[in-house]
């Protein structure tokens, strides 16, 4: 079986049927960078064992090979649906066969000790499933973003991991990231002065015919949305992290062209704003035909501040102009990935409370169907 075809039978087991193209990754060989030694792996007693669940090419093409520049976390075991794909990036990684999982056998890794923390890097529909079959099996749970297609798996998320007692942390990388964090450092002792509005734009081009990660991003099944789901959010979640504030209303409107094939289940195109109980207003933009774009900006009475990229993987810049002129902070560039995995692993240690827990998700998922349900009504919703 190839890999397109397993991938395709394990979506149709989740009855997920027609989209079951969508998961099929490019070549593993063709991901890797740097890949982890047995011995980088295993040298280090005190590091927590990893679990990826989902081999795409965001887990196998950044999450897995950052993993070499972590303190406190090791990857040990891998969740596929191609026994091909997963024993090839074992081999890779130094990972043992016997903790190589398939979607059938996953509920077993509970009889598996070397794996504490399971990663969940699916379609947004499979996060809730995977992440309550993880709590009741006992591990904690790192959950990519969108949390999940509706407030309501969220909260079975959340209620799952509680009564587990385990950790439920969603991936909010940005948050991880030292030039966001550096931002938000700033806003908070009041470089820019009061803040007054906030701008976020972030959109691509989808290709779901060239580029088979993009696949399933059309399918409302799988993904839930389209653009706001996927990129939106890093502009959504940003107004909240630079605020420090929750948005009190809501207006938004959306442009789709329904004779595109891209956008028969999906949002294309959406522009929205968010009022916040300060009086700062943010106006963000989401889409998936427009250049590709990654930026943000605050703006103050005392001065604005610039992030482009934002949310990108790497390459980040910062620009700061007051009255005094412009500036360009010579910020260190930082493992955001590296980063984000330590902080879940030292959480489950000292038994902390994550920085981006799956109350963070939940908030971001609820102003998601806030920002569609203004958008068909034409009318602001109050949040």
């Amino acid at each position: 079986m190839n890999l397109t075809e397993s991938r395709r039978q394990f979506l149709r087991q989740a009855g997920l049927g027609a989209a079951a193209a969508a998961l099929a990754g490019p070549a593993a060989a063709a991901t890797l960078a740097q890949p982890l030694s047995a011995a980088m792996q295993h040298d280090d007693k005190k590091k927590l064992g990893w679990a990826i669940v989902g081999l795409g090419k965001f887990a196998t093409e950044q999450i897995m090979p950052n993993f070499k520049d972590c303190q406190h976390s090791k990857l040990v075991a891998l969740v596929s649906g191609s026994p091909d794909k997963a024993k090839k990036l074992a081999r890779e990684y130094g990972i043992e066969e016997k903790n190589l999982y398939n979607y059938q056998n996953f509920d077993t890794i509970r009889d598996n000790p070397a794996v504490d923390i399971v990663y969940i890097i699916l379609p947004n529909a499979l996060h809730a499933e995977y992440t309550v079959r993880a709590a009741q099996a006992g591990k904690h749970v790192l959950c990519e973003k969108p949390m999940a297609t509706s407030e309501e798996d969220c909260q079975k998320m959340i209620d799952a991991s509680k009564k587990a007692g385990k950790k439920l942390m969603i991936a909010y990388r940005c948050q991880y990231e030292p030039f966001n964090l550096n931002a938000i450092e700033r806003i908070k002792k009041g470089e820019l002065g009061k803040l007054k509005v906030i701008t976020a734009d972030h959109g691509r081009p989808v290709k779901p015919t060239e580029d088979k990660a993009d696949t399933w991003r059309v399918v409302k099944k799988l993904a839930g949305g389209g653009s706001l789901m996927d990129i939106g959010i890093y502009s959504l979640n940003a107004t909240r992290y630079l605020t420090g504030e929750e948005p009190v209303e809501i207006t938004a409107q959306e442009h789709s062209d329904k004779s595109d094939p891209r956008f028969k289940e999906v949002e294309d195109t959406i522009v929205f704003t968010l009022r916040f109980p300060s009086g700062v207003l943010a106006t963000c933009t989401s889409s998936y035909s427009y250049q590709e774009v990654k930026r943000g900006r605050a703006f103050g009475d005392k001065g604005w501040l610039d992030l482009d990229p934002l949310s990108d993987y790497n390459k980040h810049t910062m620009k700061i102009g007051t009255e005094e002129g412009k500036q360009e902070p010579q910020l260190k560039e930082g493992n955001q990935f590296a980063a984000e995995v330590d902080h879940m692993s030292e959480c489950v240690m000292q038994n902390k409370t994550p920085r981006t827990p799956g109350e963070e998700g939940q908030r971001d998922v609820r102003y998601i169907m806030a920002i569609y349900e203004a958008a068909k009504k034409g009318k602001a919703v109050k949040v």
